[in-house]
C-alpha cells in the first residue's frame, strides 16, 4: 500500500519457516543485496555485555538499552507471496542486548519485534536494513548507533526494586497507530503511539493516551494520561504512519485490508 519498485534480486530469499499469522499491510522499496549477513553468537557461548557472565539464550536477548532512529533507516524483509520483490518498514529504534549486540527495532504485528527475529513465511523475514538517501543495503547496526548505546548503557547505572521498573522511556518518531476493536474488525480505532517504555526485564510497552485523563496538551513521553497497550483489552495490532493515515481517509485498498482481518 506504500509506494512500489520492482527489482531483480542477486539471488531469491531464503524462505526459513512455513509458519502462518495475520496479513496486513506494508510498503516497499528496491534493494539489491549485496552484502552476507553477519553470524550471530550461538546460545552457549553468550556472555554479559557488562558482568561478562555466561548467559541463557532468553538472557541474552534481554534489551538493556534503546535509542529512537532519527535518520530514516528501515528494515528489509521478503514474503513468500512476491519473491521478486523486498519490501521495507521504518525502524523505530535501536536495541543494546546484554551480549552487547545492537539490534533495530520495528512495531511488527503486535508487538516491538527485533529485526532479526523477524521470520515469518507469509508476513515477512528479515532481509537487512536500508539506507535509502544512499541506496545502500546492510546486516548490521551503525556505528553511532552502537556507540550511542554502549556509552549510554555505561553511563546510566540503574537500581531496580522490581523487573517492572520504567529505566527509559523514548518518543515515536515514525507515527505508529495503534488499532482497537472490541468486534472483531466490525469497528475499529486507531490512537496514536506517544511513546515506548522500556522495563527492567527487557519488555518494551507502547504508550497510548487515555483521552479522560488527559489535562495539558502536547501530551509528552513520561504523562500521567498515558496507558500500556498491553493494559487494553480492545489492542489489535500496530499500524504504519502512512496506512493509519490511508485509512483515516477512508482509502478503499485500505479498507479493504482491514476486512482481512479476523481475530486470533
Amino acid at each position: 500500500m506504500g509506494k512500489v519498485i520492482d527489482f531483480t534480486p542477486r539471488s531469491k530469499p531464503v524462505l526459513k519457516s512455513d509458519s502462518t499469522s495475520h496479513s496486513m499491510p506494508h510498503s516497499e522499496h528496491e534493494a539489491q543485496p549485496n552484502e552476507t549477513p553477519q553470524l550471530r553468537p550461538t546460545a552457549d557461548n553468550v556472555v554479559d555485555f557488562f558482568t561478562r557472565k555466561p548467559l541463557s539464550e532468553t538472557e541474552s536477548n534481554k534489551l538493556i538499552r534503546i535509542a529512537p532512529e532519527l535518520d530514516g533507516l528501515e528494515m528489509l524483509y521478503s514474503n513468500s507471496e512476491n519473491e521478486d520483490k523486498l519490501f521495507s518498514v521504518k525502524i523505530l529504534a535501536w536495541g543494546l542486548r546484554c551480549t552487547g549486540e545492537v539490534i533495530g527495532l520495528v512495531p511488527w504485528l503486535n508487538e516491538l519485534v527485533p529485526c532479526d527475529e523477524i521470520n515469518d513465511a507469509l508476513n515477512g523475514q528479515w532481509q537487512g536494513y536500508y539506507d535509502e538517501g544512499v541506496d545502500e543495503l546492510f546486516f548490521s547496526a551503525p556505528l553511532h548507533k552502537i556507540v550511542e548505546l554502549e556509552t549510554a548503557a555505561d553511563y546510566y547505572e540503574y537500581q531496580c526494586h522490581s523487573d517492572r521498573e520504567i529505566i527509559q522511556e523514548i518518543p515515536d518518531t515514525i507515527g505508529t497507530h495503534a488499532v482497537l476493536s472490541a468486534d472483531q474488525f466490525k469497528s475499529i480505532t486507531l490512537k496514536e503511539v506517544v511513546s515506548w517504555r522500556l522495563r527492567q526485564d527487557g519488555s518494551v510497552s507502547a504508550m497510548l493516551i487515555d483521552d479522560s485523563k488527559m489535562i495539558s496538551t502536547p501530551v509528552l513521553p513520561g504523562d500521567d494520561c498515558l496507558f500500556e497497550t498491553e493494559d487494553c483489552e480492545d489492542f489489535r495490532y500496530f499500524f504504519q504512519h502512512h496506512i493509519a493515515n490511508k485509512i483515516k481517509s477512508q482509502d478503499p485498498e485500505a479498507l479493504a485490508a482491514i476486512s482481512t482481518l479476523t481475530e486470533n
